[in-house]
């Protein structure tokens, strides 16, 4: 069951597992157009495969108001209002996903203390944006192989995504990197139809999430007992 929620900045959310302690917050990539937000054909896949093997988990989708790096700002506020959310409902802990540019938006907000850490899809990291927030946070990582930019089809470079990570170790943030052979940028697209395609490698993207997902649980669990 899915359900439609708006949040407190204006932005809107689907939530499935409603009720569940853990959360799991999926935010959008973007363009460089000032366009409202829309769905994430990725992270709409990942919720509709990973919700039913995962009812501890509270799948929440948020679509910004404008999806643009041109207005970061306002899509970190969105996702801030997730996280807001999350906690005013009890969730013990947040895991922020970040596709695409919501990398940049989950590392922006990733010291809420909601949140425990970030799982980067492809993520867009470039080097201008800080990473302090990810003290005493995790930082994740998986991303197609054969992923990048190219004029008109959106992308983003392992290497980028790469060079991010490392900047954060170097700032003590533990986590993993993980590349995908023959994996594109994410795992989805959606047809004019509406229509979900899957894109090569998306059972190995499913997988991935589902173990990272498997890992937040457990270190949830840990923290409670110890």
């Amino acid at each position: 069951m899915t359900t439609a929620r708006l949040l407190a900045s204006g932005a809107e959310a689907r939530v499935r597992n409603e009720g569940a302690p853990l959360w799991a917050i999926l935010v959008n990539g973007g363009t460089a157009k000032h366009v409202p937000g829309t769905w994430s054909a990725t992270s709409e896949l990942l919720a509709v495969e990973l919700a039913p093997r995962f009812p501890e988990i509270c799948f929440v989708e948020v679509r910004y108001r404008l999806k643009t790096w041109r207005e970061l700002d306002s899509c970190i506020a969105d996702a801030a209002a997730a996280l807001d959310l999350a906690q005013a409902e009890g969730a013990s802990d947040a895991l922020l996903v970040g596709f695409s540019m919501g990398g940049a938006v989950s590392a922006g907000v990733a010291a809420h203390e909601a949140a425990s850490g970030v799982l980067g899809l492809a993520p867009w990291l470039p080097r201008q944006l800080p990473l302090d927030g990810l003290r005493g946070k995790r930082l994740d990582v998986i991303h197609g192989a054969w992923d990048r930019y190219l004029p008109g089809v959106p992308g983003v470079s392992p290497a980028s995504s790469r060079a991010a990570f490392d900047r954060a170790q170097e700032l003590g943030v533990e986590g993993t990197y993980t590349l995908i052979p023959g994996g594109l940028h994410g795992c989805a697209v959606r047809a004019r139809s509406g229509r979900l395609v899957k894109l090569p490698r998306w059972r190995r993207w499913v997988e991935q999430v589902a173990s990272e997902l498997d890992g937040f649980q457990t270190s949830t669990s840990l923290r409670r007992s110890s």
